[in-house]
């Protein structure tokens, strides 16, 4: 049945590209048409420490893991009409290397992942350490007039302001260590917004669900008062009633924004806890182009205890955006060129584990289109003494069209 519906999205799709682009070849009016998209080629090298499990028989000991992603992407926009739209993007990635290799339920996690109501994946191969897997990562008709804006199908809703972690986020929360997806995952809704002026609009997004316990409801409105924009936003977030907002504005010349969501179980209060999750940040740009920020984060359900691999294994959502009470961030960015730039995140939570995590990376364009990156991902815990358990280093070229 799934192979049926993505085929057939996948058909339709086909179809009316191919319609578009020769109504484009035999007329000369305006575009009908945009595509854009980008081949990428991420290789990951994943070192443990002898002390970390990784399985229910032991440790790996002092070794590493290689592993290899080929990912292709292709955003296509159709302008049916001055005030329709249809957008339509395709996700497609082959997985290959030592994790793939050691887990035979490797397609089938890839393929439940970042899917929504709708399942428009396909594992197109899986065999041999190597699996082929596509979907369509956005799907959606968008009706734009006057102050209306409509959206009715796969989708981004966006309405996190913070940089790192967003508690508003109740439609779409994403882990920011996933730092190769930068499009972040969609749901299945329908969203209508109102534009009431130059900064300020209302918003109401309602997405796909069989049961009220995964309702996701929720009205949001956006306002600017003293060179502030604020946002207030309730509704129902998978069997919570939430109230939050956020704001974004400057203190001084540095930048200044913040988030906040009560959580509130209405499906099995016994059992499912009230959860509340706080965050800002300040940030500043200087002269010479160095970029600092400086964040915290408070969630409620956050533990006090652990260690830091805790970051890569939690259940993520908008109640419960990382895996500690306490998280303060760090971040540092400088173009040493116009070519090259760098930057560095570092999150310390005080845990008695103080757990630490570290991400510096390297950017630098080899041609027009042509990007290549360093990343790494480097976690710490303190028992007698500092250690790092995990450490990834990942290699990424990228060619943009």
């Amino acid at each position: 049945m799934k192979a049926a519906i993505h085929s057939a999205l996948c058909a339709l799709f086909l179809s009316l590209s191919l319609t578009i682009v020769a109504a484009q070849d035999s007329t000369e009016q305006k575009k009908c048409l945009e595509v854009n998209g980008y081949v990428k080629q991420l290789q990951a090298l994943y070192f443990f420490n002898k002390s970390y499990p990784v399985d229910a028989q032991g440790t790996l000991g002092d070794t590493f893991l290689l592993d290899n992603l080929v990912h292709h992407r292709l955003n296509t926009t159709f302008f049916l009409s001055p005030k329709i739209q249809l957008k339509a993007d395709v996700r497609s990635r082959i997985f290959y290397g030592d994790i793939v290799k050691g887990n035979p339920d490797f397609a089938n996690l890839i393929g439940d992942a970042n899917n929504d109501y709708l399942d428009l994946s396909l594992i197109v191969w899986d065999n041999s350490g190597w699996v082929a897997h596509t979907m369509l990562d956005r799907l959606y008709l968008e009706y734009s007039y006057d102050q209306w804006e409509i959206r009715l199908g796969r989708q981004r809703i966006n309405w996190g302001i913070n940089t790192i972690w967003n508690p508003n986020d109740i439609f779409n929360a994403y882990n920011f260590t996933d730092f190769d997806y930068e499009e972040r995952p969609g749901s299945d809704a329908l969203r209508v917004k109102y534009f009431t002026g130059f900064a300020s609009s209302l918003e109401l997004a309602i997405a796909a669900c069989d049961h009220i316990r995964e309702a996701r409801m929720a009205a949001l409105w956006k306002f600017n008062w003293k060179n502030y924009d604020f946002q207030v936003l309730t509704g129902l977030a998978s069997s919570d009633w939430v109230i939050g907002g956020g704001w974004a504005g400057n203190l001084g010349n540095a930048g200044f924004k913040g988030e906040a969501a009560y959580f509130i179980p209405f499906i099995d209060p016994d059992q499912r806890k009230e959860a509340f999750a706080a965050t800002f940040g300040i940030d500043y740009s200087f002269s010479n182009t160095l970029y600092l920020q400086g964040g915290y984060l408070y969630n409620s359900l956050g533990s006090v205890s652990g260690d830091i691999t805790g970051l890569f294994n939690f259940e993520l959502s908008a109640r419960n955006l990382y895996p500690f009470r306490h998280a303060v961030l760090l971040q540092s960015a400088l173009p040493f060129s116009p070519l090259l730039s760098g930057s560095l995140v570092a999150i310390y939570s005080p845990i008695d584990s103080k757990a630490l995590f570290i991400n510096p990376s390297l950017s630098y364009s080899i041609r027009e289109n042509w990007d290549l990156d360093l990343v790494g991902q480097l976690s710490f815990n303190q028992q007698e003494h500092y250690f790092s358990p995990l450490q990834a280093v990942f290699m990424r070229i990228k060619w943009s069209y």
